[in-house]
């Protein structure tokens, strides 16, 4: 789960709706996460399955393979900025339907040409269409949400199950794929991967959401955000941190000797890890301490990246998988409690702005950076060390941040 996005709907919760709620919030939950499914867990954490047999049949470097997900990030970064006004201009359901086909398309480009720009601008387009999907169908979520004040946490937690559903999925078909065809078979994924999200778009295609899930306009103040400068920098480090560690791992259980069933392991034990978030970090999402509780977040993130480097035991990588897919698909969540507990309800459009730049920029350079810094050092452990220490050093920098000062408060 990856990206900001968890944060997104808080924006909409500024003014509940007034209509009559819906029936059945927690099935239209469901099915507006075919959305985050098809263009995150799919079109976005998918590419980590698929790297190394692509980098070997098209001869990319590292540097290059990274770029392919920093392109991506970028594209999340303008599609998670732009979903709002698409939403307002041509309603929610309508952005989450057209960002997902958009992702959706760029699949079917992935399974048709080995070019590296043509490939390159279908992972900008995934990106672009995965970020107005999260960002539009989190904020209808959060609306439908409201319908059951007693469960709200719960129903809108199955919008964001998308993301890690999404991995297993994607777990239990890549390696597989490319065991069965073998060597340069990556299009053959992608192509497996389309045809799959074409039946789960259809669903989302067919559903309509009442109207008291519509999204109503919201002011947001101009609160100085320089009191939380910190902060943004930590999730900026985050950004960068956990991005690099979802490209390249699967690379490197390949480098060890791990074969399909071992890699579609790892990578089905990290989504199934995001599902137990809620229950895990419930008390310390619930704690008004500053940054601390993303701090807290962010070690056991940077434990489960660093585990690698003190063994190569299948154990120990399995240990890997589990810590770092418990702790990252939560700190998202983390900064919407901090914008919550700290600025004023009207002030929090514009931070959570400002935390989807931070963010955006961090995993738009982190792959590139990480992939050169591989390339320059001829081994992928570096990559990982990398990436563990970006999330530690953004724990260190979110553990800095104390409670906002009341005058910014309220």
């Amino acid at each position: 789960m990856d990206c900001p996005t968890i944060a997104a709907p808080e924006h909409f919760l500024l003014n509940p709706p007034s209509d009559p709620p819906p029936a059945h919030p927690a099935r239209l939950n469901l099915t507006l996460s075919l959305g985050p499914i098809i263009g995150l867990g799919i079109g976005r954490f998918a590419y980590a399955l698929v790297l190394p047999d692509m980098r070997d049949s098209l001869h990319w470097s590292y540097s290059a393979a990274g770029f392919m997900n920093t392109v991506n990030a970028a594209g999340y970064l303008i599609g998670a900025l732009i979903a709002s006004q698409l939403a307002r201009r041509f309603g929610g359901l309508a952005a989450v339907r057209g960002g997902t086909l958009a992702a959706l398309a760029s699949l079917v480009v992935c399974a048709l040409t080995g070019d590296f720009i043509a490939l390159s601008l279908a992972r900008l387009v995934t990106g672009i269409g995965a970020g107005v999907a999260l960002v539009a169908g989190g904020a209808l979520a959060a609306r439908v949400a409201l319908a059951r004040p007693a469960q709200a946490s719960f129903v809108l937690s199955l919008f964001y199950a998308g993301p890690p559903l999404g991995i297993v999925v994607s777990g239990l078909i890549a390696p597989f794929v490319l065991q069965a065809f073998g060597p340069g078979s990556w299009w053959i994924v992608w192509g497996t991967l389309a045809a799959l999200g074409a039946v789960l778009i259809v669903p989302l295609l067919l559903m309509r959401m009442p109207a008291s899930a519509a999204m109503p306009e919201s002011r947001a103040d101009r609160v100085s955000l320089r009191p939380m400068a910190i902060y943004l920098f930590g999730y900026f480090l985050y950004g960068a941190g956990y991005i690099a560690y979802l490209t390249f791992m699967i690379a490197y259980v390949r480098d060890l000797g791990g074969g399909a069933a071992a890699q579609s392991a790892f990578w089905c034990l990290i989504g199934l890890a995001g599902f137990t978030t809620p229950w895990v970090w419930r008390r310390v999402l619930a704690w008004d301490g500053g940054g601390r509780p993303t701090a807290i977040i962010l070690i056991i993130n940077a434990i489960g990246a660093g585990l690698p480097a003190l063994s190569h035991t299948p154990a120990m990588l399995a240990l890997s998988a589990a810590v770092f897919g418990i702790a990252f698909s939560t700190v998202t969540t983390a900064t919407t409690a901090f914008a919550r507990f700290n600025l004023p309800q009207s002030a929090w459009p514009r931070a959570i702005a400002a935390l989807t730049i931070s963010f955006g920029i961090g995993q738009t350079l982190g792959p590139f950076v990480v992939g050169a810094i591989t390339d320059a050092m001829g081994s992928l452990t570096y990559a990982l060390n990398v990436s563990a220490a970006l999330l530690l050093l953004g724990a260190v920098m979110a553990a800095m941040q104390g409670k906002l000062k009341r005058t910014n408060r309220a």
